[in-house]
């Protein structure tokens, strides 16, 4: 099966200093790659360098990043704009944070679809609705004509990450979703993205210090230190049986979140 996403050997650095190196993994449609490790072990830059928002400093110095035929590196900011959004999308750990306070959700959303293309606000409202009552949000409509601040925390990252998938994009880069949730909602953000892949067949790569998270929802994991890659493989294989004394230090005394059971694809 071709890969969505590849990382072949991506050596990265900002203001020439290398942070991070020989990274190299694939993504298939469908499947969820966990990305753990502690603060400033290279994962949301890895997670960025996909977006090509390294910024000014932040430079690939080595490898390939391909999706769809391109070498992210090698775009320009109008080719990026064009897969940003539409076809790789992110989510951050404070999504909700993103919100515009004085302006409606519907009014939100309208504005992030039409940015990708033609779209009425009708239009925008049904494909709204419709992914809403897909990942089971209760009561859409005040929700659409809701301000953010007349909305939990958690519901506002909820919405975050569902307008993330408005464009139904192929990969979905979620940098730390979950870290600032109470364990509720925090079970709740876990299933609704293992909804979008049950229903879209989205590819996600969930970065995360919380092993108990990623082991809720990972397919394949990579464990890293220091901007190297301590351990990459099957998620059963990795966090049960590590072979290197960083992993195990992760792993050790962590709390594990059940497994949300797989729902069937709505076509």
């Amino acid at each position: 099966m071709e890969a969505l996403l590849r990382y072949d050997q991506v050596d990265i650095s900002f203001g020439g200093k290398p942070v991070v190196q020989d990274i190299s993994f694939t993504l298939h449609k469908g499947e969820i790659l966990g990305l753990v490790g502690e603060s400033g072990s290279g994962k949301s830059t890895i997670i960025k360098a996909a977006m090509g928002l390294l910024g000014k400093n932040g430079l690939v110095t080595r490898g390939d990043i391909r999706f769809d035929g391109y070498n992210i590196p090698d775009l320009s900011e109008a080719q990026l704009r064009h897969i940003r959004g539409g076809k790789i999308s992110m989510i951050f750990q404070d999504a909700g944070a993103s919100l515009c306070p004085i302006r409606t959700i519907g009014d939100q959303i309208y504005e992030s679809m039409a940015a990708h293309g033609s779209i009425s606000k009708e239009e925008a409202r049904n494909a709204a609705m419709e992914l809403f009552s897909q990942l089971r949000f209760q009561d859409p409509d005040r929700i659409w004509n809701s301000y953010p601040f007349e909305l939990s925390g958690g519901m506002n990252q909820r919405i975050g990450i569902a307008i993330a998938m408005l464009m139904n994009p192929s990969v979905l880069l979620a940098d730390e979703p979950t870290s600032a949730l109470d364990v509720l909602v925090q079970r709740q953000v876990v299933q609704e993205m293992m909804s979008l892949r049950e229903l879209f067949g989205t590819a996600i790569i969930m970065v995360s210090h919380d092993i108990g998270v990623v082991s809720a929802m990972a397919d394949t994991v990579m464990v890293l230190q220091n901007g190297r890659c301590m351990g990459y493989g099957p998620a059963k294989e990795v966090l049960e049986n590590p072979q290197n004394a960083y992993t195990q230090k992760l792993l050790s005394a962590v709390p594990r979140l059940r497994r949300p059971e797989r729902r069937t694809k709505i076509n």
